[in-house]
């Protein structure tokens, strides 16, 4: 056992290790992983004796390496991963593990509706709101967001994680606020450790300004419209280049930029979820003019909306929770 993994709580990682041959509650067709039944919130161990092929997930999954090292490959990047280190990834992101030398994993896997819904208050928390929502939404991140832990951070989230494992074989109905209670845990610790990364000290930076929140609950919940700069901001009653100013500064990017971001994300899980033509769903993410809508999809994903399609559509149902089953 190498010295970084001696500092971490030996506890936390037996029972880890324990549970890594733990049939997870995760299918995958096509090159798509996706819930098996309705869950949450999964976290459990995968031990990567072998390259991982490049696949896609219809949730947000978050990694935490452990031990071992391989390279990880998404569009992004390519970069070595091994201890401490943590990959976020939105739904709909491709990525994969090359060069494997028996990589130990932590899985945190939840549903974006579960981000949306009872975790939508991070969007107001200024660390937080990077870490799920706007730092992997940023130009360079394309949906993936990494950092990297010290041996005391990441013993914190191994404690966390194990948490998340064990309420996965409890009811949900009342254990609900415990899974969102670990999460929430979980993602506090991650955000101080990027905010440490990037340099912010303590009280920097502060909330983001209401309007940007608000703008972009608004554009979410409207997806499909055709939003202009001038159609947001006076939805939010401010002067367009002001409202640019906040956006960027909260979010690194300008509102319709963001707005961009989402449709991608949106348009690349109806296209993993139904069979709508690919035409149909470019109108319903608000790109109507197919030229547009193809050449934005391969701008975020480095695929065409036909070939991702292909590559890792399946039938399998979204991941959902039995609350919103008949939504």
């Amino acid at each position: 056992m190498n010295q970084y993994l001696t500092e971490i709580n030996l506890g936390a990682l037996l029972h880890y290790c324990t549970n890594v041959d733990e049939d997870p509650p995760v299918g995958t067709s096509q090159g798509l992983f996706h819930f098996t039944e309705a869950t949450l919130a999964y976290a459990g161990g995968y031990l990567h004796k072998w390259d991982s092929p490049v696949h896609t997930h219809s949730f947000v999954e978050i990694a935490f390496a452990i031990r071992g090292t391989a390279t990880h490959h998404c569009l992004a990047d390519r970069r070595e991963m091994r201890a401490g280190d943590v990959v976020l990834l939105r739904p709909g992101v491709w990525h994969g593990y090359e060069n494997c030398q028996r990589l130990e994993v932590y899985n945190c896997c939840f549903s974006s509706e579960l981000l949306r819904r009872e975790l939508s208050w991070t969007r107001d928390d200024p660390l937080l709101g990077y870490l799920l929502w706007t730092g992997p939404y940023s130009a360079p991140g394309r949906g993936v967001l990494t950092t990297s832990l010290d041996a005391s951070a990441l013993r914190d989230c191994l404690a966390n994680l194990d948490a998340l494992a064990t309420l996965r074989h409890l009811p949900q109905v009342r254990y609900r606020a415990d899974i969102v209670g670990r999460l929430s845990l979980l993602f506090g610790q991650l955000g101080r450790a990027v905010a440490q990364a990037d340099g912010m000290l303590p009280g920097e930076p502060g909330p983001a300004h209401p309007a940007v929140v608000l703008g972009m609950r608004l554009l979410e919940a409207d997806i499909a419209r055709s939003w202009t700069l001038t159609d947001l901001a006076a939805d939010l009653h401010l002067a367009p280049g002001y409202l640019v100013r906040l956006f960027k500064a909260a979010t690194g990017l300008p509102p319709m930029a963001y707005l961009g971001q989402l449709r991608a994300e949106h348009a690349a899980v109806l296209l993993l979820h139904s069979d709508e033509p690919v035409t149909g769903i470019g109108r319903a993410v608000g790109w109507p003019d197919q030229s547009n809508f193809a050449r934005r999809f391969k701008a975020h994903y480095g695929l065409s909306a036909t070939t991702y399609r292909k590559r890792f559509a399946t039938g399998a149902a979204h991941l959902h929770d039995p609350a919103t089953a008949a939504l």
